[in-house]
């Protein structure tokens, strides 16, 4: 069949595809598209209407046109005011450009006829025909966008072709699938790309309608829920009750002006009531603003306690409640008379270092007590969110103020004694870190004005008194420590848990127990025993712990056998506890080659650890054992130089790191052992055992040295010589630099122990080692 080839005028629209068959008008402005129309008016009056691609560009060119469009009749022209032209146009069928002829002054393009393929009368074309008018059907109700005339012009056609053309004429689609259903010339795949839009469109149009009906059933929810209010408000005028809500607000502004608020908490809190009344007190920011309000009237802005000035009182009071602590005691004592003198000094942030159980948290309270302050306690253990301490912003849901502000509230005054602790406990995540926000809290130039973020308010913490616990200060921040005093409060001697026992922790214990005075009573030989036997420990949680197992097990007793008393001895310790779970390291008792008492600092407080070295015939080889850590390997290797390089003074074979394996032993093997404090006696030992000269056994050392010999300090000197004189040891090598320590060993164990200053390891050698050789 020869193809149709015309010559037709062409306009480019903008925004619409026409299909055969479909009557459409449009507005023509262009100029080149009215010279178009009124030269296919000349001729014909056909005129070939495409689409083109963009519909943005103003004067498009050949490549901006679709190649497919349709040959229209013009019905009608109308010429409208502003040189536009409405045009009403029919089209007539498919056609596709083969060449433009003419560019300008408008365009002319010859265009091939697309004829039509008739639809082989089937069943599949027949079923597509059926199922497309059914579903047009179902679109038409769902869009309600056309008119239902529509449908009836629809069952009076019987041409495939002309249904899929008229029906895709009606549908609201982009522009690119308008032009896909245009190019697709056989008619079969037409009605089947029809049939896929279509259903794609019911689709979309029932969920719009789904969405639709679940928004206007919340509206209509909230518009009921007003307009019933509202009646009942009009109600309750009527009837003349009281209105609830304004009750509510009228309480809050009664409890406002009584508060006697700072100024700007005041106009805070007026214009918080100000937002709830407009609100309405039913809505959800209703609730927000009431418990923001409950926040800021509960706080002590302006309520504080007297302190108490009264010195001798105040010692009175810290003595009657704890035993030792000296320089705590002194510091709380300056505090106090510096604050009685000049009225207007800052609350001191202190920071207690020590082991667990050596009554740091219990202090606090005393000191509490000794000043009239009220007491909080806020545990940082744990803590990893900054929010924890400065609070969470109004505009979380659930939002709350942070620990600061709440131990406020606990406190009931602006001027309690807040303990912050295990402040060495925190750590930090993705939230940020709750170290970075106490800066602001614990330092005295800026804590007169600290924000909490659901507050928003400046809070004066000037006047709180901050007393923070840490077990190790290395974990703590150092721009934090910084701001704070640290006073070390260290384990205690054996006549402080002594006296503790017997004035505090027997009688608690009894008084918990429901024990009479004089029904159960302590030898103080039994205290030292439990001591000695079955604690070892630098604090008395422990020893408080079997105290109470003793006193326990005496009530067993006394109820089984019919006593009316029992007085506690060391047998009476035995048989309750059973054998002792600990023993200290005991001095020998004569003078050893290569055996040198020293002395360490545990977690437990002090503890004397003999070093043992050997020398067997070899090759030079240095062995070390006993879990000994890097330091004080360093010290061994150390100190192993520095006998090497020594050796003649020391009347030292100066081959015997040749010929001589050396074995170096720290005892109890199992139990971890670190620290700068063995280097003098790795020495010792050394020397002891290559030059065959006995190490006195009375005597006990600490230190660590240098390469060059000298003895540098060491810390934990208070414990060291508690842990020698309890093993037994009356002479103690500590380095010079350690003299000042000194003042804090009680006079008790002074009187009983030599102390020998040392500069140089010679000091130590020649107080340590006998003069003959073995």
């Amino acid at each position: 069949m020869e193809k149709e080839i015309r010559e037709l005028p062409l306009i480019p629209l903008r925004g619409i595809t026409i299909f055969p068959y479909m009557v459409l008008h449009f507005d023509v402005g262009r100029e080149k598209s009215i010279l178009a129309l009124e030269e296919a008016m000349l001729s014909g009056q056909e005129i070939f209407l495409v689409t083109q691609k963009d519909a943005k560009t103003e004067e498009p060119e050949t490549e901006d046109i679709f190649n497919v469009g349709s040959i229209c009749n013009i019905k009608q022209l109308l010429k409208l005011p502003g040189d536009t032209v409405r045009v009403l146009v029919e089209g007539v069928s498919r056609a596709k450009i083969l060449k433009y002829t003419q560019t300008e002054p408008y365009f002319i393009a010859n265009i091939e006829v697309l004829e039509e393929a008739v639809c082989v009368e089937d069943n599949k074309c027949e079923a597509l025909v059926r199922k497309i008018k059914e579903s047009f059907d179902e679109y038409i109700k769902l869009s309600g966008a056309m008119p239902t005339e529509a449908l009836v012009t629809l069952d009076d056609i019987e041409s495939p072709g002309r249904l899929s053309d008229i029906v895709s004429s009606y549908l609201m689609l982009k522009q690119e699938k308008k032009q896909e259903l245009l190019e697709a010339f056989n008619v079969k795949d037409r009605l089947e790309k029809l049939l896929v839009i279509i259903s794609n469109e019911i689709e979309i149009l029932k969920l719009e309608k789904k969405i639709g009906v679940r928004v206007k059933t919340k509206i209509d929810k909230v518009q009921k829920e007003y307009y019933l209010r509202e009646q009942l408000k009009a109600i309750q005028e009527e009837l003349g009750e009281d209105d609830n809500e304004q009750k509510e607000i009228d309480k809050y502004k009664t409890k406002i002006n009584k508060a006697k608020l700072p100024k700007a908490v005041k106009e805070k809190a007026l214009y918080e009531l100000d937002r709830l009344k407009n609100t309405g007190g039913y809505s959800a920011e209703g609730n927000v603003i009431r418990t923001y309000l409950d926040w800021i009237l509960d706080l002590p802005w302006n309520t504080e306690t007297k302190d108490n000035y009264d010195i001798k009182k105040a010692r009175e009071i810290l003595e009657e409640e704890h035993y030792g602590l000296k320089d705590v005691k002194d510091r709380i004592i300056e505090y106090l008379a510096v604050k009685k003198m000049s009225r207007s000094i800052k609350g001191p942030i202190l920071c207690l270092v020590g082991p667990p159980g050596v009554g740091k948290t219990s202090i606090a309270r005393s000191v509490a007590h000794a000043l009239n302050r009220n007491f909080v306690r806020m545990s940082l253990g744990g803590v990893r969110d900054e929010a924890e301490i400065r609070g969470h912003r109004k505009t979380y849901v659930g939002a709350i103020p942070g620990r600061i502000v709440y131990g406020m509230k606990q406190a009931k005054s602006k001027n309690p004694l807040f303990l912050l602790d295990e402040i060495d406990k925190m750590s930090n995540d993705f939230r940020g870190d709750p170290a970075d926000a106490l800066l602001e809290v614990l330092d005295a130039e800026q804590n007169s004005s600290f924000r909490d973020h659901y507050l928003e308010l400046e809070m004066d913490l000037s006047n709180v008194m901050f007393i923070t616990t840490a077990n190790s200060l290395d974990t703590i921040p150092r721009p934090l420590l910084d701001r704070m005093e640290v006073i070390e409060v260290s384990g205690y001697t054996y006549e402080e848990k002594l006296n503790i026992s017997k004035r505090h922790l027997i009688p608690k214990q009894l008084k918990e127990h429901g024990i009479e005075d004089n029904t159960i009573s302590f030898t103080d030989s039994s205290i030292s025993f439990i001591i000695e036997g079955y604690t070892l420990e630098s604090g008395v949680r422990n020893l408080e712990r079997r105290l109470g197992a003793v006193i326990r097990k005496s009530i067993a007793d006394m109820l089984e056998n019919d006593k009316k008393s029992v007085s506690i001895t060391v047998n009476h310790v035995k048989k309750y506890l059973g054998a002792p779970r600990y023993t200290y390291e005991r001095a020998d008792k004569e003078d050893k080659i290569g055996v040198v008492m020293g002395m360490a600092w545990t977690a437990y407080g002090g503890d004397t650890l003999p070093v043992e070295v050997t020398v067997m015939e070899g090759s030079g080889k240095l062995e070390l054992t006993g879990k000994l850590g890097e330091v004080m390997r360093e010290s061994a290797r150390a100190g192993y130089s520095y006998v090497r390089a020594n050796a003649e003074e020391f009347k030292i074979n100066p081959e015997f790191y040749k010929n001589k394996d050396i074995h170096i032993h720290v005892p109890e093997g199992a139990v971890p052992k670190d620290g700068p404090s063995a280097g003098v006696t790795m020495i010792t030992a050394l020397v002891s055992a290559l030059s065959g000269r006995r190490v006195k056994h009375n005597v006990a050392m600490t230190g660590e040295i240098t390469l060059t010999g000298r003895v540098l300090p060491i810390g934990g000197l208070k414990e060291k010589c508690l842990a020698a004189y309890r093993a037994g040891i009356d002479t103690v090598i500590i380095p010079i630099d350690n003299k000042k320590d000194m003042e804090k060993i009680p006079d008790s164990i002074k009187r009983k122990l030599k102390f020998i200053l040392a500069t140089k390891i010679d000091d130590v050698l020649k107080n340590a080692l006998t003069e003959e050789n073995s």
